[in-house]
């Protein structure tokens, strides 16, 4: 696994030019072997770069030279750790009393000595591994041109018989609906349509069912597949002898250029069909392309690949689509997994419930499912075999030569990433089966790992951002939750991906996993990273053999009941504790002695303190303890200079808040009567925060009310002028309020995108500072009583995606009008109103965006709303008010409100609920009540 070594390579030749510079100039005596061991090391690296494009083709030596220089690399930079520790300890030293100052400094010359040797000892290393490397000339041989060429795997998808294939009926015609409808000369223009996901959904297979149907209605046509290292030549003369029926003589050599021309004069006067099947790169597809004629004969193009970025740029600027491929139906799984073992689509009784656990495991993957299902059938059919097949799915992987090929497939995404992205979704190996992932958790991870580097000064947490979003439009990921703005929030790993990266992680002793029930623990010689799954399996005992004082990371989910003390983690740099029910504070008495540690995540509610000492933890950058039992925050938590993110359940503030310049998110703090003012007003000095959530716990009747109250808006106001992206203020407090919000943000936020209110208060009107919040992209507000005016500032505010508004009443008699000019942008609009009067009237062209409502209306007070004027929509939920109407008042409703969505054109999902049904009037009331109105 030379691409986990790349990564950890960098950070070393980081470090170890951070060590010549200045502010190390004191290590004098081992300068030059530190030069010589970063030459080295680069030299190697650059090597290993080239190495990792070739991950899966090295030689038995090779890896084993890899594997070496990995352990002396990771070994390195515990050293080079350790040193910047000593210095640190000697610098406080230096500051303490003369008798401790003399003690600590003697024990840092000691400290030194001890490392001056091991950098002796590592320079060693690094001169016979240079020596091997030349000895085995692993630089020529690496790189010679292989004889044997692999089988293509996606041939059995070109040749798969019809019978066989399950599910593929419906994408078939919606694909072949999307290429061939059109109105007019639309019909006519070339269109490009791209089918996209993960290796081994079947895109091969579908296109190839596309092709075989649609092939009879187009002059020329032609089906080739890149792969990932195609030859671009080979595939030219591929497509030009089949849209001419007959082969390029072997003998005519043509270039790429000269198999351009000849293919685009086919073409010119041609209706022609092509399928270029599994792109890797969108440098291949611009070749490629070159050769297909844009003409306007009706042609069509259609193209597979893995990458949701390279299908949008295979099908732009022309005409078309990216078609997502779907996995199995849980229906379409049983009968495909079926049929491969018994000949039909019925499975035993007896063997239903672990057929069902198993293609859980398959998660509709065909590959997957035809994978596990050729390997049961040369097994015996009982319910003990299979529970046995089910168990060690995971480790078959390495025998099972049918396994073996699934994972080869798979592999091929894996292998087609650039090194400092397979470190990263390596990681993931780490966490449990059907995990789900948050997408913020992980990169700050990453980040405390040494995964994510920057030459200049980008933000660490962007770069994150983006390797997160290219796993995931790689495929690699599957989104859970997707946010607004159509971000994904968290993710899961396949099942079949997750066995993959955890065989690769073991294989390059990555991580080491202990706890999983299908995973045989495989203990290293040093453990680098730990993962411990305690939901597995309780009671269990880690293995006291092993040596845990090299761990960079420590992962624990479940109770453990006799945990390693922290005391031995000495490098320890990320610690995520979840769901430690019975664990005692006592656990972490050590914590302070953990210096590296940049990342401390504690989900466990058992723990009611932190030790004092938690500032000693000067390069921690993330504090989550949101789901503890700690009420207080130890004091020296101010002097954490380079912390960035703290998550804590409702603290308060300490004293000296302000002196965390680094911090960029802070929530969810307490504010109440024992708060101190200085702190609410030393908030507005942390200059980097863009991400603030408070609870805001004080009455009418407090004494210190509004000296808090002016403290918070004034560190607002700052906030606000510097970089405040987000502000959500809560409480649970019936009688608690915030109008000192209403008019005194001067001036307006102008950074913020998202400002939430969970909390019973509500406005009188819009805030006035709302009005030119030009970013804000979320709003969840309380206003009572909604007025024309608040749609008006509302719908005028352009970046506007999502409005949550609740309100008590709506104010005029007559209707609140949605008008064509406002909320442009939006697409969630969120109403609760619990006296809604006429209700809301939505005019054509308002909301052109929208795609999901909810919205209240009062039966008995029309049936028209001007929903069929929101085009866009996709999700309907409406909420009928059923106070003083009639039983067939509110069914007139619901039917006009179905007719309505049934007419949109995206047939949008409809939710119908009704409110007060107890408050139905009957007919005959009904009827009386109209007579009265009519006599009047």
């Amino acid at each position: 696994m030379v691409s986990v070594l790349a990564g950890v390579m960098t950070s070393v030749i980081s470090k170890l030019t951070a060590l010549l510079g200045e502010e190390y100039a004191k290590l004098k005596g081992v300068h030059r072997e530190v030069e010589f061991m970063k030459d080295e090391l680069s030299s190697m690296n650059a090597l290993l770069q080239r190495l990792a494009d070739v991950d899966c083709d090295l030689d038995v030596q090779t890896k084993e030279w890899s594997s070496q220089v990995r352990e002396m690399s990771y070994d390195i930079e515990d050293c080079i750790d350790d040193f910047m520790k000593s210095l640190g300890q000697t610098e406080m030293a230096k500051s303490a009393g003369l008798v401790q100052s003399v003690v600590q400094q003697l024990k840092a010359l000691r400290v030194r000595h001890q490392i001056s040797s091991q950098i002796q000892w590592l320079k060693a290393r690094v001169e016979d591994a240079s020596k091997r490397r030349m000895r085995y000339k692993l630089d020529e041989r690496t790189f010679e041109p292989s004889i044997l060429r692999a089988i293509d795997p996606r041939l059995p998808s070109l040749y798969a018989e019809q019978d066989g294939l399950v599910g593929i009926d419906q994408p078939r015609d919606e694909l072949i609906k999307c290429l061939m409808e059109g109105v007019g000369s639309s019909v006519q223009k070339l269109k490009v349509i791209s089918i996209a996901g993960p290796g081994g959904l079947g895109k091969t297979t579908l296109a190839n069912e596309v092709y075989r149907k649609l092939e009879g209605q187009f002059q020329c046509r032609a089906f080739v597949s890149l792969s990932q290292q195609p030859d671009v030549n080979k595939i030219l003369r591929n497509i030009f002898s089949q849209v001419c029926q007959q082969e390029l003589p072997s003998t005519d050599i043509w270039d790429e250029g000269k198999l351009i021309d000849a293919i685009r004069e086919v073409l010119k006067n041609k209706r022609y069909l092509a399928i270029i099947d599994d792109v890797w790169s969108t440098h291949a597809w611009k070749i490629i392309k070159c050769s297909l004629f844009l003409n306007d004969l009706g042609s069509r193009i259609m193209t597979t690949t893995r990458s949701i970025d390279i299908a949008k740029s295979c099908c732009s600027p022309h005409q078309g689509c990216v078609y997502e491929i779907k996995p199995l139906t849980t229906a379409n799984s049983k009968s495909l997994f079926a049929k491969r073992i018994f000949g039909s689509g019925d499975i035993c009784p007896q063997l239903e419930e672990v057929s069902l656990e198993i293609l859980k495991k398959c998660a509709g993957s065909p590959l997957a499912i035809l994978t596990i299902a050729s390997l049961l059938a040369n097994k015996d059919v009982t319910n003990e075999e299979w529970e046995r097949v089910y168990k060690s799915i995971g480790s078959t992987m390495e025998r099972d030569p049918g396994v073996e090929e699934m994972r080869r497939i798979l592999s091929l995404s894996y292998d087609d990433l650039p090194y400092h992205l397979k470190t990263c979704l390596l990681y993931l190996s780490i966490f449990p089966e059907d995990y789900e992932i948050e997408r913020d958790r992980l990169i700050r991870r990453w980040i405390a790992e040494g995964f994510i580097c920057t030459d200049g000064g980008q933000d660490l947490e962007e770069i994150g951002a983006c390797y997160f979003n290219d796993l995931i439009n790689r495929s690699m990921l599957q989104p859970v939750k997707i946010q607004y703005d159509g971000r994904v929030d968290s993710c899961r790993v396949h099942d079949m991906i997750l066995d993959l990266l955890k065989s690769k992680s073991i294989e390059a002793n990555f991580a080491t996993f202990f706890g999983d029930q299908n995973q045989k623990l495989v203990l290293q010689h040093k453990i680098r990273r730990l993962s411990l799954n305690y939901y597995s399996q309780e009671h269990i005992m880690f293995p006291s053999s092993a040596i845990i004082s090299h761990c960079r990371s420590l992962s624990i989910v479940g109770y453990a009941e006799k945990m390693h003390s922290l005391s031995k983690f000495r490098v320890l740099r990320v610690l995520d504790i979840e769901n430690g029910e019975e664990m005692e504070s006592n656990c972490f008495e050590h914590l302070r002695k953990l210096f590296h540690l940049q990342y401390l995540r504690l989900n466990v509610r058992s723990i009611s303190a932190l030790p004092e000492q938690l500032g000693e933890l000067q390069r921690l950058k993330t504090l989550d303890m949101g789901w503890t039992k700690i009420r207080k925050i130890p004091k020296s938590i101010v002097q954490l200079q380079h912390l960035t993110c703290l998550h804590v359940r409702n603290l308060e503030l300490p004293e000296g808040i302000g002196n965390l310049h680094a911090l960029q998110e802070l929530s969810d703090i307490k504010v109440n009567q024992d708060s101190l003012a200085s702190s609410l007003l030393e908030l507005g000095s942390l200059s980097k925060l863009r991400i603030l959530g408070l609870c805001w716990c004080l009455v009418d009747v407090d004494s210190n009310k509004e000296t808090l109250a002016d403290n918070l808006v004034s560190s607002l106001r700052r906030l606000g002028r510097l970089n405040l992206r987000s502000l959500n203020i809560q409480n649970n407090y019936r009688y608690s309020r915030i109008d000192f919000l209403l008019d005194s943000w001067f001036p307006s936020p102008h950074l913020l995108q998202m400002f939430q209110m969970g909390m019973f208060y509500f406005f009188p009107r819009v805030p006035a500072w709302v009005a030119s919040l030009d970013n804000l992209t979320y709003l969840d507000i309380n206003i009572n009583p909604v007025q024309e005016e608040a749609l008006e500032i509302l719908g005028s505010l352009p970046a506007l995606l999502v409005v949550w508004l609740t309100s008590r009443s709506a104010a005029p008699e007559q209707r609140l009008v949605v008008s064509s000019n406002m909320f442009i942008s939006l697409k969630e609009f969120y109403f609760t109103c619990w006296s809604n009067g006429a209700g809301l009237m939505f005019e054509a062209g308002a909301m052109p965006r929208l795609e999901k409502l909810r919205v209240p209306f009062d039966a008995g007070s029309g049936l028209d709303f001007g929903i069929q004027h929101l085009s866009s929509l996709r999700n309907l939920s409406v909420e009928i008010i059923c106070m003083g109407a009639t039983v067939r008042e509110v069914e007139a409703l619901e039917e006009a409100i179905r007719n309505t969505a049934d007419l949109l054109p995206n047939c949008p999902t409809l939710e119908i609920r009704t409110w007060d049904d107890e408050h139905l009037m009957k007919e005959e009331q009904g009827k009386a009540e109209e007579e009265i109105q009519t006599s009047g």
